[in-house]
């Protein structure tokens, strides 16, 4: 079982206001990753909120997803990854890989989610490669939750990719590079 795991813990700080509530397309950053999410293959979805936890939880209240909420946000994205992944294995106990997505890369769609799922195998990480790397939205097979769950502070889920080059199997998906961390970015974005 593949579940999906939105990390929409941060406070948005370079931007000086809630990322996950700004408005693309009609939806929020955060209903648009949901959406994109169930419409995927993937079997179980949840959210990580943290910082503006109460403001985001009712833009997906009506929806079929787990939402946990991370009383730890402030220590960094490495402990929104392992409530993500702590939570979802107690609610989800089949869980055999886990999708990390983040709210702020607009581009993510349904079939690169998708993509992500069909090249899974025992064993392996199947990550987002742009930019000349490789990142997020990436699949983690469960043998590497445990390296998940060592991550600290700010670190995220990047170093597991690094240190494992030849368990990771890359999908191009060069729009990942455009994520939303600057009101400069945003505007790009609606331009």
């Amino acid at each position: 079982m593949t579940g999906i795991i939105i990390l929409a813990a941060g406070a948005s700080s370079r931007l000086g206001n809630a990322k996950q509530a700004l408005n693309y397309q009609g939806q929020t950053l955060l209903q648009r990753a949901v959406q994109t999410a169930l419409d995927s293959d993937g079997e179980a979805v949840a959210v990580v909120l943290g910082a503006n936890a109460e403001i985001l939880q009712t833009t997906i209240i009506n929806q079929p997803v787990h939402v946990f909420l991370n009383a730890d946000w402030k220590e960094g994205m490495a402990s929104s990854i392992c409530c993500g992944i702590n939570e979802l294995q107690k609610a989800e106990p089949h869980l055999t890989s886990a999708i990390l997505m983040l709210c702020d890369q607009p581009y993510v769609d349904t079939a690169l989610v998708n993509q992500l799922i069909q090249k899974a195998s025992a064993n392996k990480i199947v990550a987002s490669a742009y930019n000349g790397t490789v990142g997020a939205p990436a699949l983690f097979d469960c043998s590497f939750f445990p390296h998940l769950l060592s991550l600290t502070g700010h670190e995220g889920a990047k170093r597991i990719l690094l240190d494992h080059p030849d368990s990771v199997i890359s999908i191009p998906f060069p729009l990942g590079a455009i994520d939303i961390d600057t009101i400069a970015d945003y505007d790009s974005l609606n331009s």
